[in-house]
């Protein structure tokens, strides 16, 4: 749904990577217990800042593995 409603604002779609699912969880948390959205918005705004800036957010696994590796 999230990706949805960025798409509709015209931006670009955003995967989470694995390595910061802890404050994505987290963010999600304080939206969802305690209805503060703003850990939640500047994470997504961070992510989707990086994105816009070219950088390389999130990588499939068998993208991180050496070429040697991949099967």
């Amino acid at each position: 749904m999230m990706n949805v409603m960025l798409a509709a604002g015209g931006y670009p779609w955003t995967v989470v990577p694995v390595e910061q699912r802890a404050g994505y969880m987290a963010a999600l948390e304080e939206a969802s217990s305690r209805q503060n959205i703003h850990p939640f918005t500047d994470f997504l705004a961070q992510l989707l800042d990086r994105e816009l800036k070219g950088e390389t957010v999130a990588r499939l696994p068998s993208e991180s593995l050496p070429t040697s590796a991949r099967s």
